[in-house]
C-alpha cells in the first residue's frame, strides 16, 4: 500500500513490542484529509491491517459496538 499511494521515506523507528521484542520499521509521511483539513502524519511501516493511531483522533469522542458488524463512530468534542 505503501508503494502504491506513493509516500515519501523519512526516518527509521523503533518499538519495543508488547511480547518484549525489538522491532525496527520504516516511517513514512503522508498528507491525508482529516475533518475537512490537510493533515502530514507519519506512517509507521507494518505487515498488518492499516491502523489509525490514538494521537490522529486526539480531541474526538470514539464510540465502538464490539460485536461483529458493529458501528464505529468518530465525533469531533466540543472546544472549551
Amino acid at each position: 500500500m505503501i508503494t502504491t499511494l506513493g509516500l515519501t521515506w523519512k526516518r527509521r523507528g523503533r518499538a519495543i513490542l508488547a511480547d518484549g521484542s525489538d522491532c525496527i520499521f520504516d516511517v513514512y509521511e503522508a498528507v491525508i484529509v482529516w475533518d475537512g483539513q490537510l493533515l502530514r502524519i507519519p506512517i509507521d511501516e507494518a505487515d498488518s491491517d492499516p491502523l489509525v493511531g490514538m494521537s490522529l483522533m486526539e480531541g474526538y469522542e470514539l464510540t465502538i459496538q464490539a460485536v461483529a458488524g458493529g458501528t464505529v463512530v468518530l465525533k469531533k468534542l466540543p472546544t472549551i
